[in-house]
């Protein structure tokens, strides 16, 4: 059965989500189906997979080093379990390294997204040089944008910019920034991503100038979601944050039980009915 998010009208509603006038879309990222469920309950419009906490969960670290088979398996459980359209985070593709890079790996990983039924992807530069070059992510996304053409799904294609997040533009990221974003959304973007901007007039302006919906990484210490919108942020993430509260919590209940040998740290937790009805048992 095609999965509910592959749907014309999910790709479509995914798209206006995205849409200027409204509420930002915010975005609280998940890792397996449980958290899926659970971000879809609390009042989701779309869910956005998080790669860094998807390889945690699976043993590995993040940065490109989760294989794809592993990824795409986690991506069909999270679509299968909610009726939401589902953006997929891809890394750079899981097609190898910026020297050994091959295009037929990129066309099956965005084949696998599409198969698994989500509706979007993020697409990041992070690269070996130190990001990937213009030109060569330009071709990719022009890759990425093929092959979802083809196969006939109006995939929503964020566009990740590193110029920040990297440090290795310190003098000339914010310019940097704006010559990669009019390339990409020429190369077949729709939307673009700066992480670790979280500065309002720096956001005012990248939104002002960038022709298509801003999105901003948030997290502790960040603007508000109405201080965000106001700079003219139209899609709002947490990445791998949530993750890393839910394996917090984690250690806290595992470091009282073999500690101090009590249960304090279980208060507030959701019941066993409870967590099986989010899969409707």
């Amino acid at each position: 059965m095609t999965p509910a998010s592959h749907s014309p009208a999910s790709a479509a509603a995914f798209h206006t989500l995205h849409d200027a006038g409204g509420e930002p879309l915010v975005l609280v990222n998940v890792w397996d189906a449980a958290s899926a469920r659970l971000v879809e309950e609390a009042g989701a419009k779309a869910l956005a997979t998080s790669s860094s906490a998807i390889s945690w969960s699976l043993g590995f670290p993040d940065g490109n080093r989760l294989p794809r088979g592993l990824a795409m398996e986690a991506l069909k459980r999270i679509v299968s379990a909610t009726s939401l359209p589902v953006t997929a985070d891809v890394e750079t593709g899981y097609a190898g390294s910026d020297g050994h890079y091959e295009d037929p790996l990129l066309r099956e990983t965005i084949l696998a997204v599409l198969d698994a039924g989500a509706v979007g992807i993020n697409f990041e530069d992070s690269g070996d040089q130190p990001l990937t070059s213009v030109a060569e992510q330009c071709r990719r996304l022009k890759v990425v944008r093929e092959t979802a053409d083809g196969a006939g799904v109006d995939l929503f294609i964020n566009a990740r910019i590193d110029t920040y997040l990297s440090g290795n533009f310190p003098e000339h990221a914010f310019a940097e920034t704006l010559l990669r974003a009019g390339a990409y959304l020429d190369a077949g973007a729709n939307g673009i991503f700066v992480p670790g901007v979280t500065d309002l007039h720096v956001l005012h302006e990248l939104s002002r100038r960038v022709p298509a919906p801003l999105n901003a990484l948030a997290g502790i210490g960040a603007p508000s979601v109405g201080e965000l919108h106001d700079a003219g942020v139209r899609r709002i993430s947490i990445g791998g944050n949530t993750a890393k509260a839910a394996y917090a919590t984690v250690s806290k209940v595992a470091l009282e039980v073999l500690g101090d040998g009590n249960w304090s740290e279980l208060a507030g937790a959701r019941s066993h009915a409870s967590m099986d009805a989010l899969f409707g048992g």
